[in-house]
């Protein structure tokens, strides 16, 4: 008997590692230590963490124009890193006006404190949490960062967004925030034909479920931040700094230059004025 529980046992032991030689390799473990920012990346169907060895480098200083949204944010993400209360946040509106630029600024100001960043595609949203169960126990800080976010009602991320925002038996840990930016409001879109489900109470409108279920998500961030699109007097005023910020001299034919600039892209954004200066001043240098 023993005999033949030996002979059973080489065979279990020889498939064993038949089936681990075909299965694909276990993800590598975070090098915490090679970088500030890593992106959640997927292998095989297994998630990991990346180390991004160049993230950009914006200053707070460098993002004119939005004074109040630089400050509120900077503060939120001082007192998260100070170990202090602070809100996932929610940045939404007009394109280019510097709703991602200024996460990347609040990670290059906050990284020697020990804040990290860890971007995250909208597909992998349902990895949550695993991302949570990996930075759990780490002494650093994290900011989980969604870019340029929405949803469709049907996305698999959207209930995992909701959930690990506030809706979850399991508490999110403590070391980790949430930053969102979005051109949407309410991350979803919206439709002429939600507005025939609002119900009248007496002289009030109740909005109908479906536009309910949309504001219940954005509400779930403490903090929202809006952005607004640039005046002409803002972006020449953006444009100026880079102009200057990339060596290049400020003057009227510059200010000419980059209104034809934005009428050509029909666009006043602080994204189309950082290009211009990098083409102007790399023009101007040849």
């Amino acid at each position: 008997m023993t005999t033949d529980w030996d002979k059973l046992a080489k065979k279990l032991e020889a498939l064993v590692d038949r089936v681990e030689a075909v299965l694909p390799p276990a993800p590598p473990a975070p090098d915490w230590k090679a970088a500030t920012a890593f992106r959640w990346r997927k292998r095989n169907g297994r998630g990991y963490l990346a180390a991004v060895q160049h993230p950009h480098a914006i200053a707070f200083s460098d993002l004119k124009d939005i004074d109040d949204q630089k400050k509120r944010l900077r503060e939120n993400t001082e007192q998260f890193v100070s170990g202090r209360p602070a809100n996932n946040v929610l940045l939404t509106g007009a394109r280019g006006t510097g709703k991602s630029s200024l996460v990347k600024a609040a990670l290059n100001e906050f990284a020697k404190k020990g804040l990290r960043l860890i971007e995250v595609d909208k597909s992998d949203l349902v990895d949550l949490p695993d991302i949570v169960d990996l930075i759990a126990e780490r002494k650093e800080r994290f900011v989980v960062f969604c870019d340029d976010l929405s949803f469709e009602a049907s996305d698999p991320g959207y209930k995992s967004l909701k959930v690990a925002l506030d809706g979850s038996i399991a508490g999110t840990a403590d070391n980790l925030l949430i930053y969102a930016t979005s051109n949407r409001r309410h991350l979803m879109p919206e439709y002429m034909q939600e507005n025939l489900e609002a119900k009248h109470v007496e002289d009030e409108i109740h909005p109908g479920e479906t536009t309910e279920e949309k504001i219940s998500l954005s509400e779930r961030f403490g903090l929202g931040l809006t952005f607004y699109p640039f005046d002409q007097e803002q972006y020449l005023d953006i444009a100026d700094h880079w102009v200057a910020r990339l060596g290049g001299r400020v003057n009227d034919e510059v200010r000419r230059a980059a209104l034809l600039w934005a009428l050509e892209r029909g666009s006043r954004s602080g994204r189309v004025a950082s290009q211009f200066a990098r083409d102007y001043v790399g023009r101007k240098k040849r």
